[in-house]
């Protein structure tokens, strides 16, 4: 349908690609075809689509898209982002070892330390805004460098580039997980990166209804290995859940560009509050590795994390803040507020995390749609009345 789609915006090719319009009946959204298998007309040749594990044309749609927005060749959708991730370290093998992002998302520190380590294939967290740290701990049997950048929750920034060329010196593959900030903010592939991941639950969906996980991959061998392994570990994306994700992609730019603007105004809000101790926000000019974030990225995307002075002032807080919903997950039209401690760290040891700043008086932001002074008029009530609860205390 689309000819040269590459000379148009990241903002265009949204909605005009190959699947803009259905070639049959002229739909200008995508058939859901909830086959689970196809009838096939000769017995030496079979058609494209056989058994809808293998593929699913509903699903291959989205596949096509997402491996197009990340400049990649191939894409792959699976029933969540830790079935993506998981499928994408059966890359590995045993005796291999491989290097994460020490404070990775919960959930992959949890795959990382109590599976992958039951067949033999071994880790080490590193800090990777520490380039030597990282060279230090890799191993003759180091295969893969595991980035997630900015990180969940401190959002600490990686230099893709400066790893991935590393691992290509040491013959080590390199994944990114980019569910943060999106094709539409980051290219983790033009940058070096063998493997993109996404929790397609968040952003690129967008809505709270789905949950959805997101490869691309741009080299063809690699592309073929790890389709192996999708078809043979079968943890693919039904195709409703397909259909939901295309319709939120659509609109991604624009509720990321929005989002965004809110995060920093609420960041730059907070980080001068005298209640706040720190703000993890790159789109600060403070931010260590804010240098970093503004040469890999076009932006900081809609996450932060704050700390506040103990679990006491952080409960105050939660209990009257109204606009956001107290949740697990991110990347939504309506804020989320977390608590990774309990949430998306829950998988962690308290002396981990502790290790890693993930205190009991930390939260995180998903900033919205929402007008950024609403939320911050909402958060300063609420601020308001630890100031209140502490005079109380003190009297």
């Amino acid at each position: 349908m689309m000819k040269n789609g590459e000379q148009f915006s990241f903002e265009t090719r949204l909605l005009h690609n190959e699947h803009k319009v259905d070639p049959l009946t002229g739909a200008v959204s995508v058939p859901i075809q909830h086959a689970s298998t196809f009838h096939q007309f000769d017995v030496d040749q079979f058609g494209k689509y056989d058994y809808s594990r293998s593929l699913n044309p509903t699903r291959e749609a989205l596949e096509t898209i997402i491996a197009e927005l990340e400049d990649g060749t191939h894409g792959f959708a699976f029933a969540s982002g830790m079935a993506a991730i998981s499928t994408a370290f059966l890359l590995l093998s045993a005796g291999d070892h491989i290097v994460v992002t020490e404070d990775v998302y919960g959930g992959t520190f949890r795959m990382v330390t109590t599976v992958l380590n039951r067949f033999n294939i071994d880790h080490t967290f590193v800090d990777m805004t520490d380039f030597e740290s990282v060279k230090a701990a890799v191993r003759p049997n180091t295969k893969a460098i595991y980035m997630e950048t900015p990180s969940n929750p401190t959002l600490k920034v990686t230099d893709i580039k400066q790893i991935c060329d590393f691992a290509k010196e040491i013959g080590a593959l390199t994944y990114v997980d980019n569910t943060f900030l999106t094709p539409a903010l980051q290219k983790p592939l033009q940058l070096g990166a063998d493997i993109v991941l996404h929790s397609a639950t968040k952003f690129l969906s967008g809505h709270s209804d789905v949950v959805a996980g997101l490869a691309v991959v741009k080299d063809p061998d690699l592309a073929a290995r790890l389709g192996t392994l999708q078809n043979a570990f079968g943890a693919v994306l039904g195709v409703q859940d397909a259909w939901l994700v295309m319709r939120g992609l659509k609109t991604l730019s624009v509720r990321m560009e929005h989002s965004q603007k809110g995060a920093q105004k609420i960041a730059e809000y907070l980080n001068q509050h005298p209640l706040v101790k720190s703000v993890y926000y790159p789109g600060l000019a403070d931010h260590p590795q804010y240098d970093i974030q503004h040469n890999q990225a076009s932006g900081a995307g809609a996450v932060l994390s704050f700390e506040l002075e103990n679990e006491e002032a952080l409960r105050t807080f939660v209990d009257h803040v109204q606009l956001p919903v107290f949740a697990v997950s991110l990347g939504a039209v309506e804020t989320i507020l977390s608590y990774p401690v309990k949430m998306s760290h829950a998988a962690m040891p308290a002396d981990e995390r502790e290790k890693r700043g993930i205190t009991n008086s930390l939260l995180r932001i998903s900033v919205g749609l929402e007008n950024a002074d609403d939320l911050i008029q909402d958060f300063e009530q609420a601020l308001q009345k630890i100031q209140a609860s502490h005079t109380i205390t003190a009297q």
